[in-house]
């Protein structure tokens, strides 16, 4: 097992000086990764816990948003280039980008220019969104019925862009001849692209299978839902030839996280469970489960308030030092 760093800026307050050091640490700390988190608007709605969806389309959940609509908080994409300066051996991605809200032939061209500030450390994180008011304000309401379309559309444009000298596309979201989009990747063939947000098991796996994903990302994943879903899925991609493809496939999901004095409640909870809210003691047990499910790399994610940035590079650092080397030895 491996570890990621889920950058906190969707907070009500947090300063670029606090992600500054905690990309520091995760360097420093020879992390696997670190990303940032998509976010375009929060509703004024979701102050008053009236938003149409809970958060993320999850029952366990709210109708409403951990960061107020006055919230202070930074845009997940301008940060990548940041990161890719800040940085030179983390690798850097988003969890997840939202492809309703970008033209899939810019974003494509984009990131393919990243890749180059990157030296080649730039991951692609995949999702179709879920809050109907977010597509709103970005003039992507027309999408929200077809929106896993647009995410198959988004994955093919960009393959095609990045593998070829000149590219054409014929779809419902993009409608273009033949062209060119300057510079290819750095990464051969292109940069890994994770997917997230799919819940059906033959789904799934035809779209690891088609497109010959690199990973997948879940979000606050206990052992049992993670083993529920990986199951289906092997059978799936067995059927169709491709038991090979999960094997190779990077299994992430984000985690809140904190290190406790005291025990906290263990309790299933679906996605609210303490999973990574802990004792050091009971973080290892949890991340040992994870580990025998398959999870690969936690993305882990400080917490949206009461736990200050200079608490969390702490946390961090026992969690490499003392926690993932009993893991990893288990």
């Amino acid at each position: 097992m491996k570890l990621a760093l889920y950058l906190p800026n969707f907070r009500d307050v947090v300063t670029v000086k606090e992600l500054e050091d905690l990309t520091a640490k995760a360097e420093e700390l020879d992390f696997d990764s670190v990303w940032t988190l998509d976010r375009i608007v929060v509703p004024e709605a979701s102050d008053r816990q009236a938003l149409q969806y809970p958060f993320g389309m999850m029952e366990a959940f709210p109708k409403q948003l951990p960061v107020s609509a006055r919230g202070q908080w930074y845009q997940g994409w301008p940060l990548i280039s940041w990161l890719a300066a800040k940085t030179s051996k983390v690798r850097i991605g988003m969890s997840i980008t939202d492809t309703p809200y970008r033209a899939p032939g810019v974003l494509a061209a984009e990131i393919a220019t990243i890749d180059h500030l990157s030296n080649g450390r730039i991951n692609v994180g995949v999702g179709a969104g879920w809050m109907p008011e977010e597509f709103a304000a970005a003039s992507a309401t027309h999408i929200f019925p077809k929106r896993h379309k647009h995410v198959r559309e988004t994955i093919e444009i960009m393959q095609g862009i990045w593998t070829n000298e000149l590219f054409e596309y014929h779809g419902e979201f993009a409608d273009f001849d033949l062209c060119g989009f300057g510079a290819k990747p750095i990464q051969d063939p292109h940069p890994p692209i994770y997917f997230s947000g799919l819940k059906d098991p033959k789904r799934s796996a035809n779209r690891i299978a088609k497109y010959n994903l690199s990973g997948w990302i879940g979000i606050q994943d206990t052992a049992e839902e993670l083993a529920t879903w990986r199951g289906p899925i092997e059978r799936e991609l067995a059927e169709i030839g491709r038991a090979d493809a999960l094997d190779n496939l990077e299994l992430c999901s984000m985690y809140w996280f904190v290190i406790t004095d005291e025990p906290t409640d263990q309790t299933p909870a679906g996605k609210a469970s303490n999973i990574l809210a802990g004792t050091s003691e009971q973080i290892t047990e949890n991340l040992r489960g994870l580990k025998e499910v398959g999870l690969t790399m936690p993305l882990i994610w400080p917490p949206f308030a009461d736990v200050p940035v200079s608490k969390t590079l702490e946390d961090l650092e026992q969690l490499n030092n003392e926690i993932l080397p009993q893991v990893n030895e288990g």
